[in-house]
């Protein structure tokens, strides 16, 4: 029997991707916002595409701040951790 692949729904795009594809992104119970991946920091979930376009696009219209909650503040340190998280995996394994 095939094992059911876990989906998840993009904030940034509002479409459905396979879990393994996307980036969480995690708020604590201190209100603190930041890139997750491990996948099991404690705190409300949220994901992000691995696509930096689609990334680049959200902070221009600061669409993790909205979505979010944190309209007062800046999450571009979140926004490059996501970036730097993109292009880590984008490195090949030797």
């Amino acid at each position: 029997m095939a094992r059911k692949i876990p989906m998840r729904k993009c904030i940034l795009t509002n479409e459905m991707h396979p879990k393994a594809d996307l980036i969480r992104v995690v708020v604590n119970k201190e209100g603190e916002v930041a890139a997750d991946a491990t996948g099991k920091k404690n705190g409300r979930g949220s994901y992000v595409v691995k696509d930096l376009d689609q990334v680049n696009n959200a902070r221009g219209k600061k669409v993790l701040e909205k979505v979010l909650g944190k309209t007062t503040e800046t999450l571009d340190p979140v926004y490059d951790e996501i970036i730097r998280l993109i292009y880590r995996e984008d490195i090949p394994k030797r």
